[in-house]
């Protein structure tokens, strides 16, 4: 009988202890880290002269990466100016032409002053003053023609301006400059290959702050806002490291648990997502499950 009492006495102890466990010991929510991914495309055509990155290595943003053969764009854009200037030529005859009728229209427009001022002091003639009226208007008929025969070389030279800044938009872009800081995380492309529109050459992630992905129960939603300050542990050996975290983000929707997380039961109950932001000191990896921990006293 006294061993039976004993052994009673142990089970509940037993008991006790896994009960406090479960209740202490149990992390707030469950998740992965992520990291926000940027494919970055080719946007020109041609071969690849030049891409000097490598996975894994840390790139700058607007640092030059590599470059597009521009060859032929550089000539047909030689081809154009050429086109221009010779356009150009032309135009300025026509406003040569312009010039030298505006200059005879304003010495006629003199002369029809001094004439009607003769004519106030009786010392001009009617007939002196139609004549002059005349001229003037045969030089502003001129102009008007002279002016519309420039109109088309004008619009041919603004139709070959906007195909030179093309080209030159489309060189610009044959240059390969990175658009954001981060981590390179695959390379898809090797100098020497042909490369096309929106192939992708790479992608990168700015690893320097990871993002925790956790889901919490409706009934946890009372304790969590953002800008919360929240402790993240993941798994080091045979202990756990901890980590300063900040939720960012809480869904406004409920959504059924993922099936990665934990039971068959837990996975049908209906849960919230949560982002918690991590400084990375490099030991935190895309895919990595964590631990959320509410409170700090919970080891």
């Amino acid at each position: 009988m006294k061993i039976t009492k004993i052994i009673l006495g142990s089970l509940l102890i037993a008991s006790f202890l896994t009960s406090c466990n479960n209740n202490n010991d149990k992390a707030d929510g469950y998740g992965n880290f992520e990291a926000t991914e940027t494919t970055i495309s080719a946007e020109s055509n041609g071969k690849l002269i030049q891409f000097t990155i490598e996975e894994g290595q840390t790139l700058k943003e607007g640092a030059i990466v590599g470059l597009i053969d521009t060859i032929q764009l550089s000539l047909k854009k030689e081809q154009l100016v050429a086109a221009k200037n010779g356009i150009s030529a032309k135009s300025r005859n026509v406003l040569s032409q312009i010039n030298v009728l505006k200059a005879q229209l304003n010495t006629a427009e003199i002369s029809k002053n001094r004439i009607e001022n003769l004519l106030k002091s009786n010392a001009g003639t009617q007939k002196q003053l139609d004549d002059i009226n005349g001229q003037i208007d045969v030089i502003k008929q001129q102009i008007k023609s002279v002016e519309t025969q420039n109109a088309p070389i004008i619009n041919e030279i603004k139709s070959i301006n906007a195909q030179i800044k093309q080209l030159e938009d489309q060189i610009q872009k044959s240059i390969i400059t990175n658009p954001v800081n981060g981590t390179v995380l695959v390379k898809y492309a090797e100098p020497n290959e042909i490369t096309s529109f929106g192939r992708p050459l790479y992608k990168i992630a700015d690893l320097n702050i990871m993002e925790l992905r956790v889901y919490v129960s409706e009934t946890q939603l009372a304790s969590i806002k953002i800008g919360q300050n929240v402790t993240v542990k993941i798994d080091a050996g045979d202990t756990m490291k901890d980590y300063n975290g900040t939720i960012t983000w809480v869904a406004s929707e409920a959504e059924f648990t993922p099936k990665i997380i934990q039971t068959k039961e837990e996975r049908v109950n209906m849960v919230y997502a949560v982002k918690i932001n991590v400084k990375n000191d490099g030991n935190l990896k895309i895919g990595m499950p964590a631990e959320m921990w509410i409170s700090t006293n919970k080891n």
